[in-house]
């Protein structure tokens, strides 16, 4: 719905639509739910528990940095040849296509001129938040949810010594990406947990709402794809191993907008996290190639039009990404209750 264009002022009517909204603001953020069947013994089946102890394998700075040198030079090189003869279909040739396409979006649809989504509200008292999509915290609620992110935060360092050591161990050539950006931004959880209150029952604390969080804690493997399903397995047994449980699994390889497995995971002491898995295509993908058209496609004031135009735009590009063999045999799970 774009709000500006029907003349809706949110800030005069903040319950209007208030549910549709926070479902516009979330459903690029979160991957849709699987169906309850999945196989969860299939996933771990034949896979026997792994030591945490080191092993001597490659350097994964120097594999980190054959990746991207490799990288580069596609890219380079791909954008050096005319658009005729590159070859039809190869993901990296399509590149210098994808951002053409994108500076083109732009031009019609200036970010000037894109609705925003923020903007004052003047009776709200000192010390509250607003998110974007108009969900308030009282002072109270405010200061407890930023406690609440404080404890999340402490749960960090733990994970990430597991999946650290998982990239370290891994035997098919898994690393990380984006490791830096592991921690979802304190505003982003603010809203989330804003929106989340407004759904939920009137007791309903802001610890609460935190921990149903999937991706507070966020991490992201990048695999050959000769070895996707593999190092998907291996990676999984040794996550396994450390006594965290996979709680939920989408497989979107068959996806038209984004491809990829995104798995949700809980510790043993109730801290969720995510491990999102990809190839290089995929990553490049969504990271250095669709990212904008997401970030457009979260803000609820973006036009129809607009929208239908970043859909298509992403649909193109995954249709160029090559989907690992046997990717699209992982079943998708969910415990129940989850």
């Amino acid at each position: 719905m774009n709000c500006a264009a029907e003349g809706i002022d949110l800030r005069a009517e903040p319950s209007l639509g208030i549910h549709r909204l926070y479902r516009a603001m979330t459903r690029m953020d979160l991957p849709s739910e699987p169906d309850e069947s999945g196989c969860p013994e299939q996933a771990s089946a034949g896979v026997e528990r792994l030591s945490p102890k080191s092993r001597e394998l490659p350097d994964p700075d120097e594999r980190g940095r054959v990746y991207e040198a490799t990288r580069a030079h596609a890219e380079a090189e791909a954008a050096q040849r005319p658009e005729e003869v590159s070859e039809p279909g190869t993901y990296w040739n399509e590149v210098p296509r994808f951002r053409r396409m994108w500076a083109d979006h732009e031009e019609r649809w200036p970010k000037d001129r894109q609705a925003a989504a923020g903007g004052d509200w003047p009776t709200d008292p000192p010390g509250s938040y607003r998110s974007n999509g108009g969900f308030p915290l009282s002072p109270e609620r405010h200061a407890e949810t930023i406690n609440a992110i404080g404890r999340a935060r402490k749960a960090e360092p733990a994970i990430s010594a597991d999946i650290q050591t998982a990239e370290r161990e891994n035997i098919c050539g898994g690393r990380l990406e984006g490791f830096d950006h592991r921690l979802k931004g304190d505003d982003r959880l603010k809203e989330k947990v804003a929106g989340g209150l407004s759904i939920t029952s009137p007791d309903a604390t802001p610890e609460q709402v935190l921990r149903e969080v999937p991706d507070a804690v966020r991490y992201t493997f990048c695999l050959p794809p000769e070895n996707y399903v593999r190092g998907f397995y291996d990676i999984k047994a040794r996550l396994d191993s450390f006594g965290h449980e996979m709680y939920q699994s989408k497989n979107s390889w068959d996806a038209t907008e984004y491809k990829g497995i995104n798995t949700r995971w809980v510790t043993q002491e109730g801290q969720r996290f995510e491990v999102q898995f990809h190839t290089p295509e995929s990553f490049h993908a969504k990271q250095n190639v669709t990212h904008s058209a997401y970030e457009r496609l979260r803000n609820f004031l973006t036009s129809d039009a607009e929208r239908g135009e970043l859909e298509a735009f992403q649909r193109e590009v995954s249709s160029r990404i090559e989907v690992p063999d046997a990717a699209l045999d992982v079943p998708e799970y969910k415990k129940k209750g989850y």
